[in-house]
């Protein structure tokens, strides 16, 4: 792309705008010019060997410049700010300096086609040009380097297009471009192979066709790839599922990143059973079995951490759709205090877990959070004194401090008969995975008054709609009053992104005219997300726990009959102390965790 990069990256002018700008010292400086020549041959020794499979014979893709030696170093800032001077604010710096909009690339919002249709792919990795964008005309091309007018020339000749350049780094753009030509090529590849008419069975709009072909194998190396490729990129994305859905002329791939969906790849249509196929195969999963759910499980390595990938699939109008649970044992097994209690919440939960028999219940709808909460006590609970025994459906994390059993209900191991079982082997702590019926229910209570602690879910909306849930399964109130503890109530909310969080002010009556009490007068400060590349333009990063804990008091447990309303036990609940998951909500609110958007949409108050 540049006859000379050092034309472009000279010593001299990198340390002198990076001084100006009170990223370096001036001994950081002679630091620099110090040891730049035994940092550029590490580079180099490290680059020969790390060849980019697609830029055989292309050197200067990766020549080695100031900016690289400079971000090897790993130089403190010095302007006070914490962190080093890393690659990315080199460049940022740079891009100012320069004149030229820097772009922090976010993968979501790329185009697989465009990323690997615009341009070839050795001219894209010998210039290190990414295509992000085609917009009223205009090309958009992300680059490392400032671009050349012959470069600016060949690619508006290729393309029809008048140019656009932003700066990114240099190791985004590499990846990038290496992860999606890499990626386009194994689904091309495979499409190829299914190239011709064939019979989708698993599509119920598609008339039978006489004619055949084979299913493309699991084991082709293009679709071991392109699987591969999506498994890495939703572990880099922090995605929690990730969607294969088939759809009537193509295959979306998408992924739920903080409790939201992002569509990520529109694939072809044809590639959708071989990707199954091998997903199955992963998993152990019935390959000639279309027709009927399946679950399965992969156990596979994210970095230096084993992670458990859930499988589902189930056959949907246009064919089987798969769904992956990432269980990631860094999100599922953490410290109580660092899931979003209150100190107050934490203490009462704590109590209810530190008793040594009764039942402990957890409640809330799917993917509020309830089995991190349940593994991360667990977790505490589990010493070398302590028999742990937990029964699920499936089993979401294997932890080899517990004794956990799968619900198998094709042979009859289901809750309520492995209950009984559980007694004679001599637990200390039981989880079961949902109390779903009268008779786990049931045997779960039995567990409790012989001196067991059990740990146990609900699908309710809060804590005090547990009780009646158990007196609708058919539980008789007296074996409630003496064998429960204590409920936990619980939703997830979405952070503020700590990157660029901002403040602001707004009035408590418009707050309460939605439905939000905070307990002032006038102009209330807030915080809220601007967008950025780390958060992906939603203003929120990760989510935190809100809680909702009730003690099963005396006075709840005189109130306990067939006859006894929610609200009523509600009431009761918060004079005694209990904050409602509202409340606790908007004590994240005010502290600048959340906003007041996420506080409507996980929570409500009744009226």
């Amino acid at each position: 792309m540049l006859n000379d990069l050092d034309n472009f990256f000279v010593e001299e002018d990198i340390c002198k705008v990076l001084l100006g700008n009170g990223l370096i010292s001036q001994d950081q400086v002679k630091e620099i010019s110090r040891k730049k020549l035994a940092v550029e041959k590490k580079l180099k020794n490290r680059q020969d060997g790390q060849e980019i499979s697609f830029a055989s014979g292309t050197r200067s893709a990766v020549s080695t410049t100031i900016v690289d030696v400079i971000d090897y170093l790993k130089l403190s800032r010095a302007d006070g700010k914490s962190g080093i001077v890393d690659e990315e604010t080199i460049y940022q710096t740079l891009a100012k300096e320069w004149g030229i909009p820097y772009k922090k690339i976010d993968p979501l919002e790329l185009d697989l086609n465009l990323v690997t249709t615009t341009l070839h792919r050795n001219f894209a990795m010998k210039n290190l040009v990414l295509p992000i964008d085609i917009r009223d005309g205009y090309l958009t091309v992300a680059s490392p380097y400032p671009l050349t007018l012959e470069v600016m020339d060949d690619i508006a000749r290729f393309s029809s297009l008048k140019l656009k350049t932003v700066l990114s780094s240099k190791s985004d753009v590499i990846k990038l471009l290496n992860e999606f030509f890499s990626f386009k090529r194994s689904i091309a590849a495979a499409e190829d192979m299914f190239a011709g008419s064939s019979v989708d069975i698993g599509n119920l709009e598609q008339y039978v066709k006489l004619k055949s072909t084979k299913e493309l194998p699991s084991t082709d190396r293009h679709i071991v790839n392109a699987v591969n490729h999506i498994l890495l990129y939703a572990f880099d994305q922090r995605a929690s599922d990730v969607h294969i859905e088939p759809k009537r002329d193509m295959l979306l791939v998408r992924m739920r990143i903080d409790g939201v969906l992002h569509t990520v790849y529109q694939l072809p249509k044809k590639v959708h059973n071989a990707i199954v196929s091998r997903i199955k195969t992963l998993s152990r999963l019935n390959m000639a079995e279309k027709r009927r759910p399946q679950d399965g499980r992969i156990k596979t390595d994210k970095g230096d951490v084993e992670v458990e990938i859930r499988v589902s699939t189930i056959p949907v109008a246009f064919g089987e759709k798969v769904v992956m649970r990432i269980m990631d044992p860094e999100v599922l097994f953490q410290d109580l205090d660092g899931l979003g209690f209150t100190p107050a919440d934490l203490e009462r939960y704590n109590r209810f877990i530190s008793m040594p028999h009764g039942i402990v219940l957890v409640c809330g709808p799917t993917g509020s959070g309830k089995s991190t909460t349940l593994y991360s006590t667990l977790r505490k609970l589990s010493t070398s004194e302590k028999n742990v025994v937990t029964v699920e459906d499936p089993i979401e994390m294997i932890h080899e401090n517990f004794n956990q059993i799968a619900v198998q209900p094709v042979i009859d191991v289901t809750f309520a008969n492995i209950l009984r079982n559980i007694l004679r082997q001599d637990p200390d702590i039981i989880m079961v995975g949902e109390m779903r019926d009268l008779e786990t229910a049931r045997n779960a209570v039995q567990a409790a008054l012989t001196g067991h602690l059990v740990l146990s879910t609900l699908h309710t909306n809060d804590a005090p709609t547990s009780i009646t849930r158990l007196l609708d399964l058919g539980l008789p109130s007296y074996l409630i009053q003496a064998s429960l503890v204590g409920i936990l109530g619980q939703r997830l909310a979405r952070k503020i992104c700590s990157y660029c969080m901002e403040s602001y002010e707004m009035d408590a009556v418009e707050l309460a005219r939605m439905g939000i009490e905070v307990g002032k007068k006038g102009a209330v400060k807030l915080r809220r997300g601007k967008g950025c590349i780390r958060c992906r333009n939603t203003g929120y990063r990760g989510r935190t726990g809100i809680f909702e804990v009730l003690p099963y008091s005396e006075s709840l447990k005189n109130m306990t009959t067939s006859n006894t309303g929610v609200e009523k036990l509600r009431a009761r609940a918060r004079e005694e102390g209990m904050s409602t998951l509202r409340e606790s909500a908007v004590r994240k609110l005010l502290e600048g965790i959340t906003t007041y958007q996420e506080v409507l949409r996980v929570t409500w108050e009744e009226v």
